[in-house]
């Protein structure tokens, strides 16, 4: 594997928790980007495309259920994984979250240690496989 280090973003509109994510996923190697809103991830994905997607289910303008469809559905970005952090935790919305694309679904508060190890394995299978690519 070469030392390119997997490129996060994390789409959550609170900026705290954008924040505190973000220091962790540094302090472990990853390059991170943040969006408050599904529309600046829509227009972060075209110049800085990510290996993982990080977003939360209750943002401002789109839901993360429908943010991740409309990532699912977009030709050029579907193979980007999809993982949701969020304070939903009942058994319909994480569901409806795998339903919608996600490749995991994480509620608050996130065991740390455990999104890491997952994100690192999604970012890992991307770059094996080539799908993080263009």
């Amino acid at each position: 594997m070469d030392a390119k280090r997997p490129k996060v973003i994390i789409v959550d509109d609170d900026r705290e928790t954008r924040e505190m994510l973000a220091l962790a996923l540094r302090q472990e190697g990853f390059e991170v980007t943040q969006a408050a809103n599904g529309l600046r991830l829509i227009s972060t994905l075209h110049v800085d495309r990510p290996d993982v997607i990080l977003m939360d289910v209750n943002m401002s303008w789109i839901d993360g259920f429908e943010l991740c469809r409309a990532v699912r559905s977009s030709e050029e970005f579907k193979r980007i994984p999809v993982v949701f952090v969020s304070g939903r935790s009942a058994t319909a919305d994480v569901k409806r979250g795998m339903e919608a694309g996600a490749a995991a679904y994480f509620t608050k508060p996130v065991e740390l240690p455990t999104l890491i190890a997952r994100i690192r394995e999604l970012a890992d299978a991307g770059a094996v496989s080539g799908s993080a690519s263009p």
